[in-house]
């Protein structure tokens, strides 16, 4: 008798860890064990900035909050999702985790939307009224004063259309890569004579007409806007070496929206005191002159999506820019009337 109790135990023991390894298998299947917790389902999203000239991942370091807005294949919406959370979005390790079923999904990302000091908002709020192909963003009108311009909080754009699988057993890990539609470009007059220049002598402004993205992120033209500089003033640039004194150059930082390669926008300075032009020119053309010279390879668009911060330095005689060569970036362009 004992050794036949001793047999009955040895085959229930088997027979039971193969039992639970048949439910452990099934246990994602929540149809079929409704009982059960259903598997991990969804996307684990990690977001990258590497669209830049240095070709590194700045988001940790750039972006400051964070909208995800998701909608299914058919761009039907389904839910937003915010962040705000330095830590978190200052964390390279960090992801964003979101529960869906299977299907295929298509997101739009934006960076510096959800910020208390944001520039930019959505046209409309993204619901269930609204389709991806409705969705719009546009800057503040707060956001264009004369005769002091905006610093304006940079605003990131992503999108990606991604599958959860069927009967996935785990989170699906994709990459969200961003863009940043703002720019910040500083412009010095210096005196090829090596004499001071005072910012109040001059008048400075850019006209572009960017304030409104579509739903993939293209400038829909509205109203030509004229953007004024956030700062200027003057500061020390040398020494003249045959005067041993001195000199001051003059500087206006503008920041503005996303520059279109097939979009006109112009750099214009005039004199203070009666109105003169001292320069009117096509912006784009300038500073496609130093992808040119460098990138030759690189697509003029991506050139301008890439690069967002721009220092140009503007050399002037008797009050007057001398159309020969710009400084851009610290290399030094030359200008043949053909350029511009």
């Amino acid at each position: 008798m004992k050794l036949f109790g001793r047999n009955i135990i040895s085959s229930i023991i088997p027979a039971a860890f193969a039992v639970a390894g048949m439910v452990s298998l099934a246990s994602c299947d929540a149809i079929i064990y409704d009982d059960l917790d259903p598997c991990d389902e969804g996307l684990r999203l990690r977001f990258v900035y590497d669209y830049n000239m240095e070709f590194a991942n700045a988001f940790p370091s750039q972006v400051d909050c964070l909208t995800l807005l998701v909608y299914d294949k058919d761009g039907k919406y389904i839910e937003t999702r915010t962040e705000s959370s330095a830590s978190l979005l200052s964390d390279e390790n960090w992801r964003m985790q979101l529960d869906l079923p299977a299907g295929t999904y298509r997101l739009l990302a934006y960076g510096g939307m959800a910020c208390d000091d944001a520039s930019f908002s959505f046209t409309a709020t993204p619901d269930a009224s609204l389709p991806i192909e409705n969705v719009g963003v546009a800057m503040n009108p707060g956001c264009i004063t004369s005769p002091v311009g905006t610093q304006l909080h940079n605003l990131f754009y992503g999108a990606l259309e991604v599958t959860v699988p069927e009967e996935s057993t785990d989170y699906t890990e994709a990459t969200v890569e961003m863009m940043r539609d703002t720019n910040n470009i500083r412009v010095v007059l210096q005196n090829v004579n090596n004499t001071s220049v005072d910012n109040r002598d001059f008048n400075f402004s850019i006209t572009a007409d960017n304030t409104l993205f579509d739903w993939q992120n293209n400038i829909i033209p509205t109203t030509v806007t004229t953007y004024s500089p956030w700062a200027r003033g003057q500061q020390t640039a040398g020494i003249d070496p045959d005067t041993e004194k001195s000199f001051e150059v003059a500087y206006a930082e503008f920041s503005i929206s996303r520059l279109m390669a097939n979009h006109e926008s112009r750099l214009e300075i005039t004199n203070a005191n009666d109105g003169s032009k001292v320069l009117s020119l096509p912006l784009i053309n300038v500073l496609l002159l130093l992808k040119s010279d460098q990138y030759s390879s690189m697509g003029s668009q991506e050139f301008l999506d890439r690069e967002n911060t721009w220092n140009m330095v503007l050399f002037l005689q008797n009050g007057y820019w001398i159309s020969t060569y710009i400084t851009i970036n610290g290399w030094v362009v030359r200008i043949n009337n053909t350029d511009l």
